[in-house]
């Protein structure tokens, strides 16, 4: 899909599907108020065409609501559609984003191509940059769909959107940002997408750097024998279980005029788990719902999906991203219960010994290597993202996705990245009790602690591995899929907290 920034009047702009927002501006508080419905487009041509409908009482503006107009007089465009944007009081860029998105998952069905998006006006907390590059990023997000292998594939994708903007120069920077951004989460999605005889660690190792070659970034894709060589004994206990071989992926960006002998900013480590296919391994999953596991490497996904965008917007910070990946699989070689795995060495301190109880349970040990490695790479800064855990699912539903923190001042960070970007985390607690949970009576931990607070014992396992290190864990097993379609976004992989952790990371940028 071709993304353009306009600026034309509105009555002369041919087009099969020109869009408006419409927000309700009633401020009562009476139970059976009526909507007070406002167009967001100072042009008196549309706002003529869609009186009578407004006025009518069928639309309420409700967030994301539509109402086609054929043939709207006075305009050229073939077709308006009114999106709403629920309450005035309410709106914000995320809102926008989430318009722009229904609006071309409207057209995508019906075989239009052609769509126009009049940019809201008049709403003081729109900003003209913030709101282009929601736009950019609601309609590129939204013209994904899943249906890769299908044999009757019909693309309906659309050929251009047009964002229309009173002015221009004002967004011009936010729409080319929310273009950088929306290809970053759809590359992420499309290896998420991927069924796991296509994507193994060996070929996301591939694709990781064919991206990173072709965005300027460092890379280096290993295999088995660097595990060894690192004795990554945490890592290699989930690996050697299965016929494919692992792949430990190092991605590293550097500013304009980096010196490594004179820079003294932050190194930033975003860490992944990437495991391709997950069956549980001895301990294996139902057979209900397994094809899913294919996205068990989502948050290596977001990692490598922040990389691309990092390597467009350029920030200056130097980011290293570690993704370790591999299957889980029930072979005569894979661990088991019972067994003691030892993580990579620290320094001078040697590995930490894990009781394995659950081999379920491997995405913490996969990243306890790739943290211990990221920080002695260098990182001062940690954030690691995966689909770690259905305790997470539990307590937060898919509504919200898991995040940690030992350090409050990087937290904060992570959580106004956040709120500019629309994704949703909620933050859940650390604490010694927890961390008891996952003593082990015959090694320094084990890899479980029971079923209560699962997530949380999770989280304080990568905890080991992060020293004192400021460090975010992103749990993202309820976000990284979603079940059914909705008005702006395509069922299937969502590519969740790839513009968060990119915005995170140009947080720190002296």
């Amino acid at each position: 899909m071709k993304m353009q920034l306009v600026s034309q009047p509105l009555s002369s702009l041919a087009t099969e599907l020109l869009a408006i927002a419409v927000v309700d501006d009633q401020t009562s508080k009476e139970k059976d108020a009526r909507p007070q419905l406002m167009p967001l487009c100072t042009d008196a041509a549309v706002a003529a065409a869609a009186a009578s409908v407004l006025a009518s009482g069928e639309f309420k503006a409700s967030a994301n609501e539509t109402l086609l107009l054929h043939a709207p007089a006075g305009l050229a465009a073939t077709r308006l559609l009114l999106v709403g944007l629920g309450k005035r009081t309410r709106v914000t860029p995320h809102s926008v984003r989430l318009a722009v998105g229904t609006a071309v998952r409207f057209c995508k069905p019906r075989t239009l191509r052609h769509l126009a998006f009049v940019l809201p006006e008049g709403i003081d907390s729109l900003d003209s940059a913030a709101t282009a590059r929601a736009a950019a990023e609601g309609a590129l997000l939204a013209d994904f769909d899943p249906d890769t292998y299908r044999s009757d594939r019909k693309d309906q994708s659309l050929a251009t959107c047009a964002l229309v903007a009173a002015e221009p120069a004002a967004a011009q920077s936010g729409f080319d940002e929310g273009i950088a951004f929306a290809e970053a989460q759809n590359f992420a999605r499309i290896q998420v997408n991927e069924p796991p005889n296509v994507l193994t660690p060996t070929m996301l190792g591939q694709r990781a750097a064919e991206m990173a070659q072709a965005a300027g970034l460092k890379w280096d894709v290993y295999s088995s024998e660097k595990l060894h060589e690192l004795k990554m004994g945490a890592f290699w206990s989930v690996a050697k279980g299965s016929e494919e071989p692992p792949a430990l992926i190092v991605l590293t960006y550097e500013p304009a005029g980096y010196n490594a002998a004179t820079y003294d900013g932050p190194v930033i480590g975003l860490v992944g788990k990437g495991i391709t296919f997950d069956t549980g391994g001895i301990s294996i999953k139902p057979a209900d719902g397994m094809e899913k596991m294919k996205y068990d490497m989502a948050g290596a996904a977001a990692m490598l999906g922040a990389m691309h965008v990092i390597a467009r917007i350029k920030p200056k910070v130097k980011v290293i991203c570690v993704v370790c990946s591999a299957e889980n699989m029930p072979d005569g070689k894979a661990y088991k219960p019972g067994d003691i795995a030892t993580s990579m060495p620290d320094g001078d301190k040697p590995g930490k010994s894990i009781e394995i109880i659950n081999t379920d349970a491997e995405g913490r040990l996969v990243l306890a290597d790739g943290l211990t490695y990221a920080r002695q790479l260098g990182c001062t800064h940690l954030i690691d993202a995966a689909t770690l855990t259905g305790a997470c699912v539990v307590a937060l539903g898919m509504v919200n996705a898991g995040a940690f923190s030992n350090d409050d001042p990087t937290y904060a960070r992570f959580h106004a990245a956040a709120e500019a970007t629309g994704e949703k985390f909620w933050r859940l607690p650390l604490g010694d009790e927890y961390s008891d949970l996952i003593r082990s009576d015959i090694a320094d931990i084990k890899n479980t602690g029971g079923r209560w607070g699962g997530a949380i014992t999770a989280a304080e396992f990568l905890k080991h591995f992060v020293a004192d290190t400021p460090w975010i864990h992103l749990d993202i097993a309820g976000m990284a899929w979603i079940e059914d379609s909705r008005p702006s976004i395509a069922k299937g992989p969502s590519g969740v907290a790839v513009r968060t952790i990119a915005e995170w990371v140009r947080s720190f940028e002296p």
